[in-house]
């Protein structure tokens, strides 16, 4: 499980000193919901980012869609997409995603990408399908555009599938197996097109309210029961 370390409110404190005003810091000064919030009140932002490769060293974001969560509700009001000006051509990752360069030209810069998700977040759970590669590449490109990296508290929809097929590690499954599209298709939700980042984004939610439901058998839920 990915979380903030050494002392998250400490952390998160002293990164909020160090960056500049704005919404960074404004999500970095805001407490987030501790390990007893109740899932029925949890307050959460699904993220899919689509970007150029899978190491945020040396790869880019394209694009990133998100959509908040008020406890079991979708909130799609907030859905938003946004393309990410390119900072290098996407070059043969455009075979997966779809977004070329001319539709790059036109996308906002990348501080301006972190800024929104920032405002987005504030006070809100990650949501993400492995979130390792949202949270890590948002961390990067906050360090990058603004000085500091970029904290999140999350619940990663691939691990509650885990637990969903009993599995405790994944490698007792099908390859496979923890993939989004086959994750809906195992609870009975529909199929939807892959790699266009607000779509993905809402197929985690969607996905995350049905593991919710069958993690849960109708029992209350708090963070840390889906954290554990």
């Amino acid at each position: 499980m990915i979380r903030s370390l050494l002392g998250p409110d400490r952390r998160r404190s002293r990164l909020a000193g160090q960056a500049p005003p704005g919404p960074v810091r404004d999500y970095l000064a805001t407490p987030l919901p501790g390990p007893r919030t109740a899932v029925a009140d949890l307050p959460l932002l699904a993220v899919d980012i689509e970007t150029t490769g899978l190491d945020p060293r040396t790869d880019h974001i394209l694009s990133v869609g998100f959509v908040p969560l008020h406890g079991l509700a979708i909130d799609l009001s907030g859905a938003t997409q946004l393309l990410c000006r390119a900072e290098a051509e996407v070059g043969q990752s455009a075979v997966v995603h779809g977004i070329t360069d001319d539709a790059l030209a036109e996308g906002v810069p990348l501080s301006e990408v972190v800024e929104r998700v920032a405002a987005a977040l504030q006070g809100r759970v990650l949501l993400a399908h492995h979130a390792g590669i949202e949270s890590q590449f948002l961390s990067a490109a906050s360090q990058a555009a603004h000085g500091v990296p970029f904290p999140v508290e999350v619940v990663d929809t691939m691990e509650l599938q885990a637990r969903v097929l009993r599995s405790h590690s994944g490698s007792d499954l099908p390859p496979g197996a923890l993939r989004l599209p086959t994750a809906r298709a195992h609870l009975g939700l529909p199929r939807y097109g892959a790699h266009e980042a607000l779509t993905d984004a809402l197929a985690c939610a969607e996905l995350y309210l049905a593991q919710v439901a069958r993690l849960s058998g109708g029992r209350a839920m708090t963070l840390k029961a889906l954290q554990r």
